[in-house]
């Protein structure tokens, strides 16, 4: 599509936004919203934006991409797929990690689908792009301050607002401030199988940030209590890349441990190995199991797939 100038194009960003309930002007240049099919949309205009308003849409695709499919696509091995079921089913609080674009939300998609039926899931996100199956999911959002300054809903009044929902688990989509306290006491207090996707490189990346984004929460609590938080109620980091041949990988998963002095634990369950590239560009590697026993083992034994889970990763 092509607009014949600016001003033509800004008139479109205002009626896209306006049919959303939003607004962007001088006063506030950049929307960050939700459109009526599901797609997201970012604008952001002069000032700001020195050569003319830019509109970004991140469409979805209508179906939605479970495990079969990934392993299909080569973004993960069937062992790590059975790994991951196990995973959700056994309850274990995770996080998926990756860079901007790296496939967080769908894969967060595919492990909510082995989500129990029979339980309440309460989800929190800045724009929803979750998909959950269920039948018991209350779906919230976030919503910006008005032209006064007023009315700001936040990710972390969600988070404790879910808390006096009775949920079985809470996912955000995305753990980016304060919030991640709320969620780790969360995680803590009985909503086992809670879930969030956060932006980082590596897993012992994931772990800092975590840190960080606490430290803002809870600014007077030690490191030493803050690492101990995070390692008594994450069980597991998956951590996903968009790679330069365009694939995305699931290139760790790795369990939480626990603590060792002031240091976080943990230990790799599978890794991605790069080999080298083949001759049609596409990057060639094995998905390689560690041999390490599940720390969640015992926990997978409770729900009856502990010789699953040994079945793949041995």
């Amino acid at each position: 599509m092509t607009f014949e100038d600016n001003a033509h194009l800004l008139n479109i960003c205002n009626r896209i936004v306006s049919r959303v309930g939003r607004r962007v002007d001088e006063a506030s240049p950049i929307c960050d919203a939700r459109l009526l099919d599901g797609s997201r949309v970012n604008i952001i205009i002069p000032p700001l934006a020195l050569d003319g308003p830019t509109i970004s849409i991140r469409k979805f695709g209508k179906r939605q991409i479970g495990f079969d499919q990934m392993v299909q696509q080569g973004n993960m091995s069937p062992g790590m797929a059975t790994v991951l079921r196990v995973a959700s089913r056994c309850r274990l609080n995770l996080v998926v990690s990756g860079g901007t674009g790296s496939g967080k939300t769908t894969l967060l998609n595919a492990l909510s689908g082995m989500i129990d039926n029979g339980e309440r899931v309460v989800t929190i996100e800045d724009a929803a792009e979750l998909r959950m199956q269920q039948p018991h999911v209350v779906r919230l959002e976030t919503r910006p301050a008005n032209l006064e300054g007023n009315g700001e809903v936040n990710m972390r009044d969600l988070v404790k607002n879910a808390l006096r929902m009775r949920p079985d688990r809470i996912i955000l989509g995305e753990v980016r401030g304060p919030e991640a306290i709320d969620l780790l006491q969360a995680m803590n207090t009985g909503h086992d199988g809670s879930m969030g996707t956060l932006h980082a490189n590596r897993p012992r990346e994931a772990l800092t940030r975590l840190e960080n984004m606490v430290t803002m929460g809870a600014s007077n609590l030690p490191p030493k209590a803050i690492r101990s938080q995070i390692a008594g109620s994450l069980q597991m980091i998956v951590q996903i890349s968009r790679m330069r041949d365009g694939v995305r990988r699931i290139t760790h998963i790795t369990e939480v441990v626990g603590m060792e002095g002031e240091v976080v634990i943990t230990q790799d369950l599978f890794t991605y190995e790069f080999k080298g590239e083949a001759a049609d560009g596409n990057l060639s590697g094995t998905f390689k199991s560690s041999g390490l026993r599940p720390h969640f083992l015992s926990r997978a034994a409770y729900y009856g797939l502990d010789k699953v889970l040994m079945e793949v990763v041995g």
